[in-house]
């Protein structure tokens, strides 16, 4: 089995009045290609304009969102390999006296398989199982609220709230976590 990866591009087919289209993908090793469909015999009338105009004009912002429309792609793929890697940008956007509340809110652009759990966990240094015990405590909090949502898959505009009040140096050792200094450069 071959590894593939998303060349960028689109292919449409017209048919009469009904239309094919594909995202292609590259082998990474000897360049052969697979067409992913998108959509086959639709009719035009009955496709979002929109999408129809970032398909003709192979928009790549477009192509970007639907390559990584991970549940499309499990369906026509026998395997899906995902990788890890993703950019955290972290923004201050306004300062607690004392820190006394940590307020995380994250942006997803595209859909990942990293948990909510795993990537606090990293950020903040903390064990996996410390960050549910702080989520049994009610010291983590998230919107939306769900028991078991350190588990899921991130999703953009989840909200999670730290209460601070009872951690010792809160300042010094959570500020530098939260907009990514180490503690060297403070």
């Amino acid at each position: 089995m071959r590894a593939f990866q998303s060349s960028g591009k689109i292919r449409l087919n017209a048919n009469g009045r009904k239309l094919d289209a594909w995202l292609i993908y590259k082998c990474l090793t000897c360049e052969r290609t697979w067409n992913r469909p998108i959509f086959e015999r639709r009719n035009v009338r009955d496709i979002d304009p929109a999408v129809l105009d970032a398909l003709q004009a192979n928009d790549p912002d477009w192509i970007r969102a639907e390559t990584f429309n991970l549940d499309a792609l499990r369906r026509k793929s026998l395997r899906m390999d995902e990788f890890a890697e993703f950019e955290i940008t972290k923004e201050m956007r306004h300062e607690t006296a004392n820190w006394t509340t940590l307020a995380i809110e994250l942006t997803v652009p595209v859909p990942t398989s990293t948990r909510l759990d795993r990537l606090l966990a990293s950020e903040l240094k903390l064990s996996r199982s410390r960050l549910q015990a702080l989520h049994t405590e009610g010291m983590v909090r998230t919107d939306p609220e769900k028991a078991d949502i350190l588990r899921h898959r991130l999703r953009n505009g989840t909200l999670v709230t730290i209460d601070l009040s009872m951690e010792a140096e809160r300042e010094q050792s959570w500020k530098a976590l939260a907009i990514g200094i180490c503690a060297a450069e403070q």
